[in-house]
């Protein structure tokens, strides 16, 4: 029985996690050899105040960006919100 488990910064509308988790569940199916019943996918939102890379926390980075780029915490949040799905890998890098 296969289980995958990713972590994401909250912020993703339900279509995306959604689409996600179809992503997800077609990659195992396609990949490794088991019944499609058997596959469990689950999903862990983490509040950005709850992520930090290098003692800087997504909320503290979005604010960061804002002021840079005129943007507001909460409209960068929304266009966030708004791009492709990104892995927990993905936005480390950022």
């Amino acid at each position: 029985m296969p289980q995958v488990a990713i972590t994401l910064a909250e912020g993703r509308t339900p279509a995306q996690i959604r689409d996600l988790i179809h992503e997800l569940h077609t990659a195992v199916l396609r990949t490794v050899n088991t019944r499609p019943e058997y596959i469990r996918v689950v999903v862990h939102e983490v509040p950005r105040t709850h992520w930090a890379t290098g003692d800087v926390t997504l909320t503290e980075m979005d604010a960061a960006r804002a002021r840079q780029t005129g943007v507001t915490a909460d409209e960068h949040s929304d266009q966030g919100a708004a791009r492709h799905l990104v892995t927990a890998a993905d936005e480390e890098q950022s």
